[in-house]
């Protein structure tokens, strides 16, 4: 499975950074695999999956719950996933043109919400300091 890219997500709306390091899934085989198999000691508080393009996923395979964010084309919030739980599939929304995964407790704790605006920035990546 092939993740590229690095960056960050930020939530423009409460002005807080959802993660300070976001990995891209591009690809048909990165998309379909995303966070299968992995640990959650590998996908600590600050990481971020970016799936895209994405109108809904699965936690298939999947060891740990994860906090779930669907992004229209402008990358306002139109869905979200508290703790999804594995071996579940998520809604699909034709409104979604991408998905943020995360890690569970991450919305709760930044209080996003729906209608949000979500900056996702590739190319770099915040220091841990900043989430």
């Amino acid at each position: 499975m092939v993740i590229v890219s690095t960056g960050y997500a930020f939530n423009r709306t409460r002005n807080t950074y959802l993660a300070t390091h976001v990995s891209v899934a591009s690809t048909h085989w990165s998309r379909f695999c995303g966070l299968m198999g992995k640990n959650a000691t590998r996908f600590p508080a600050g990481e971020g999956l970016w799936i895209v393009p994405c109108h809904g996923i699965h936690t298939f395979a999947m060891k740990f719950p994860i906090d779930v964010i669907y992004l229209d084309a402008d990358q306002m919030i139109v869905h979200l996933e508290q703790e999804l739980k594995p071996w579940r599939v998520a809604p699909v929304s034709l409104r979604t043109a991408s998905v943020l995964e995360l890690p569970a407790s991450t919305l709760q704790g930044s209080g996003t919400g729906l209608g949000d605006e979500i900056e996702i920035v590739l190319g770099e990546s915040r220091g841990s300091d900043t989430a």
